[in-house]
């Protein structure tokens, strides 16, 4: 049931956090679902509900094998602890805002997970990047210079972020329920 680890990635300003919770606020009667609490070396007060940690508590983690899945961005640490991954086992779907350049690691350990990959026009990125205050225009200018050479796997799901959230928030959706069904449809004609 890997497929249910639902990993989404795209560039910094893509609106991935926005889109998880309108997602997350519309999610209905698809099949339960978890969104994994990450571990990041970034004060807790900014952006995303997240364990914060310094760079050294994070290396003490890494060392005493807290992570199930762990990668590098943008100068900070990402950390998910194995608990944060334990509702698939118990058939849910876990959500994980993950990162582009942690992509082929996280498909060899779940092949068949289902990559949501989020993004935006150049305009629309450095739009957001420049309104949310927390880096410089020189960091941000890094960020959106970062290019990342990765292949998504076929069965991902693109969504371009220019427009109305609503309207993103409902692509998606439409996109993993078909995705889920589509499986859980594969998986009962396996059994059958």
């Amino acid at each position: 049931m890997t497929q249910r680890l639902i990993y989404v990635i795209g560039p910094s300003g893509a609106g991935k956090d926005s889109v998880l919770d309108g997602l997350r606020k519309n999610w209905g009667d698809l099949p339960p679902a978890y969104w994994a609490r990450r571990t990041v070396t970034r004060a807790s007060h900014t952006g995303e509900a997240h364990e914060s940690v310094s760079p050294d508590e994070f290396g003490v983690l890494l060392a005493q094998g807290a992570f199930a899945l762990h990668w590098q961005a943008n100068g900070l640490c990402y950390g998910v602890r194995h608990g944060e991954l334990t509702p698939l086992d118990a058939g849910h779907c876990v959500l994980l805002n993950g990162s582009r350049a942690y992509l082929s690691t996280l498909l060899s350990t779940y092949p068949q997970a289902s990559v949501v990959h989020i993004t935006a026009s150049a305009q629309v990125l450095h739009l957001r990047l420049m309104s949310r205050s927390r880096e410089t225009q020189e960091d941000i200018n890094r960020r959106l210079a970062r290019e990342i050479a990765f292949d998504l796997p076929e069965h991902t799901l693109e969504v371009q972020n220019n427009g109305a959230l609503e309207h993103v928030v409902h692509d998606l959706r439409q996109g993993l329920e078909k995705r889920l069904l589509m499986n859980t449809g594969q998986a009962a004609a396996a059994k059958g």
